[in-house]
Parts: C-alpha cells; structure tokens; sequence
C-alpha cells in the first residue's frame, strides 16, 4: 500500500516538473509575425486648445455590447466613444462623454481599461495627472489610477475617485523628464481566467530607480464597486503593499534612471489574453530620451497572471514605429477586443493599425513572403534639446503643451529613420 502510494505520488511529482518545463520552453519557442494590412484609424477625441481634432493619446479600450456592438473609448484630456458593427465600421467620429466628477480630483482623465460585467455594466480605469504637483515647474505632473462606472455603455461615467498613487516622498521636482516628476499611470487592466482578481499592469516613476519601470498590482473582483483602498500592490513576492502610497518591484525595471536627459525604459504596457497561445500577452514602448522618443515596441508572455516573476524576457517587435507610441493588440474576430484576441489580431500604434500580427508556437509554419523583415537595429538614445516631431507627440494632449513657454515647435525636419526591410 505504502509502496503504491509513494508511486502516485512521485507520478504526480513528475507531472507538474513536466507540465513546468512544457511551459518554460514553450514561452521561449514563441514568435510572431507581422504583416502590412489594410488600414484602420480609431475616431480620436478633441482637443483643439493643443491643436488636436482627432487625436489618441494613451491606450483604447474596446468593448462588445450583448446586441453585437462594438464600443471605442480614445482619449486627449478627456474620453471620446465610437462605435459600429466591427472594427472597421466605426463611426467616423466619436463622441465626447460626460464624467460625473468625484470631488478632489482635479486634472485630465485618459480612459485607458475597462471591463463590461455580464448584467451591462461597465467598469472603466483612467490615468489621472493633477495640476500643481511641482511649483518650481508647473507643468511637471505625477500621475496616478482612478475608477468609474458607466450603466449606458461608457456614454456617462461615475467617477469613484483614486485607487492606485505613488508614495508622497516618490516626486522629483527638479527631474529632467519632461512630463512627469514622479506618479504612477500609463496602465492597462485584465480580469483573470478565474474571475478573481484584475490585474493593472502600472507604469511607476517614482524618483527611487528601483521602484521605477512596470509593475502590477490587482484588486479583487468582489470589490469592484467600491474599489478605494481595495488594491494591493506587488512588491518583494507579496501583494501587500497598498494601492494608495504603497511601494513596488517592478516586472521590467529600467535600465536607465527616468529621471535623467537619456532613460531607457519601458512604459505604456497593453495586455491581453491569447486564446491561440493560451497566455497573457503585453505589448509596450520603449522611451529613449526626456521626450519619450519611442525606440521601439516590445512583447512579453506569461501563463500565470498571479507570478509576476512569470513574465518572458521583452522581444522587440519587427517594426520601426516611427516614433509612434501605444502599443495595442485588437481581437479581430466577434468578441475580440483589446483584452481578448486569437491567433491573427491587429497591432495598433496611436490608434493606427497598417498591420496585422500572427503568433506562432513551436513547430508551426512560419512561411510568410509578405511579412516585414527582422527588427531594426535599436536607434540610439537621443538627447537632443527638442523632440522629433514629424507626427503627433507622444502625450501630445498633457499640459506641458498647452501652457510650458518653453514648448517645442508644431513642427520640426523630420528625422531620418531606417525602415524595415522586406523578405
């Protein structure tokens, strides 16, 4: 008996040692490729103080209503909804929503997640940036995570205030970035496979260079309707630390300090769940100056949304961004949104998609004649005293903008760029 007991028990041993290495080597045998497509603009919101009419400025959630519609959500200061019957019937514009404000929270609200619950209820997270964080600089921001609540299909939103904020001794005031002088946003949410937890993957940029990068903190399901001081983030292997105030350890930390004229970082980190791969899935950028220059678009895998440390090494995508930022993956098929896609999806940068993107796991064909090339070299760091600006800027929409004497011109020469090849 004891005998036959100890076999099952190391054939179980075995299982789960077997079952690990399948997945470690299957999260290292992943590849992708990328394809020139027919292209698709999602409508953008108004901002016409900066100069925008029709501009995306952080990520744009997606959602199917229960009668087959298809919601947008695009951002500048303030979210704008399109809809239609599928990515590429969308209303030519969209329209801007109201928020019912939560006293206290002042500044731009960018509506970068949201999850629509089985009774039609909409739950939306945004990217907040409060004025008068720095009164030696007032245009330097630090941003933090708040939550709303929308019963019409995100047309009228409920603000239920802040949710995630960086420590108060994380600012720098006296930073060379030049936006953000600490806080915590650029983010995206996901309901787990289990129905548990949301999952916000966080921008960090407190002044501590160890704090500074991706991290990832999450909230109960159970708690969404009063989720203030109900999210916890990730930091030394436990999800102890508050949401408000509270420390972290990133999942990608910076190789280089945010603070200084050349970071090298990532931020902006998209997600979603790939039925193909059976994986979560993050795209993100990767800042190379003050500015944010967007050297490239980077992707990571993960099966296990609760091991943080689960993530895969960053890829860089073969693609040249050309400078643009926000990096988003859309289902293509019915249901497929910015949280769920398959095989085949769009790859969107600045609510632009002019590609498609196909994932491949080990021993499947990868013959594609029209595919782009391998990735271009990685541009170096720029640290020049302006940025490029040969298409909208990255956070075009932030105050810096609209109020910095010292702002950079509407327009400047194009930088060169080498572009991808061809196979």
């Amino acid at each position: 008996m004891f005998t036959r007991m100890m076999v099952v028990f190391l054939l179980i041993i075995c299982a789960s040692v077997l079952q690990t290495a399948a997945q470690t080597t299957n999260s290292q045998n992943l590849s992708v490729t990328i394809q020139e497509a027919y292209p698709i603009k999602l409508p953008g919101g108004r901002l016409p103080e900066a100069g925008i009419e029709d501009g995306v400025d952080c990520n744009s959630p997606v959602h199917w209503d229960n009668k087959g519609n298809l919601y947008v959500f695009t951002s500048v200061r303030h979210p704008f909804r399109s809809s239609g019957g599928n990515l590429y019937g969308l209303t030519p514009t969209s329209t801007r929503t109201t928020i019912n404000q939560k006293p206290g929270v002042t500044g731009g609200k960018w509506l970068e997640a949201t999850y629509r619950d089985s009774d039609g209820t909409l739950y939306g997270w945004y990217h907040n940036e409060p004025d008068g964080v720095c009164s030696n600089d007032p245009h330097l921001s630090a941003p933090r995570i708040g939550a709303m609540v929308s019963y019409d299909e995100g047309l009228t939103w409920q603000d239920m205030g802040i949710i995630l904020e960086a420590p108060a001794d994380s600012l720098d005031c006296n930073t060379k970035n030049y936006y953000f002088a600490g806080g915590t946003g650029d983010f995206s949410v996901i309901l787990d496979n289990e129905k548990k937890y949301f999952y916000f993957l966080i921008g960090t940029y407190n002044r501590q260079v160890e704090e500074q990068g991706i991290s990832i903190a999450r909230m109960s399901y159970e708690d969404r309707n009063d989720p203030t001081g109900k999210v916890w983030k990730w930091r030394d292997g436990q999800w102890g630390e508050p949401g408000l105030g509270g420390r972290v350890t990133p999942v990608f930390g910076v190789a280089k300090d945010w603070r200084r004229e050349d970071p090298d970082a990532f931020w902006g980190p998209s997600i979603h769940y790939n039925t193909y791969l059976n994986m979560f899935v993050i795209v993100m950028n990767h800042a190379v100056n003050k500015y944010w220059l967007q050297e490239g678009v980077y992707i990571s895998y993960n099966f296990d949304l609760a091991d943080p440390q689960g993530w895969s090494e960053p890829e860089r995508l073969p693609l040249d961004p050309q400078a643009m930022a926000y990096p988003q993956i859309i289902g293509v098929e019915k249901g497929g949104t910015d949280k769920l896609a398959g095989r085949s999806a769009r790859l969107f940068l600045l609510g632009q998609s002019k590609w498609e993107i196909t994932f491949y796991r080990d021993g499947d064909n990868e013959d594609c004649g029209d595919c782009l090339g391998s990735a271009p070299a990685r541009m170096p760091n720029q640290s020049s005293s302006r940025p490029t600006l040969d298409r909208q800027m990255i956070r075009a929409a932030r105050p810096s903008l609209l109020t910095d004497l010292d702002a950079p011109p509407a327009r400047k020469t194009q930088q060169i760029r080498a572009r991808p090849s061809r196979r």
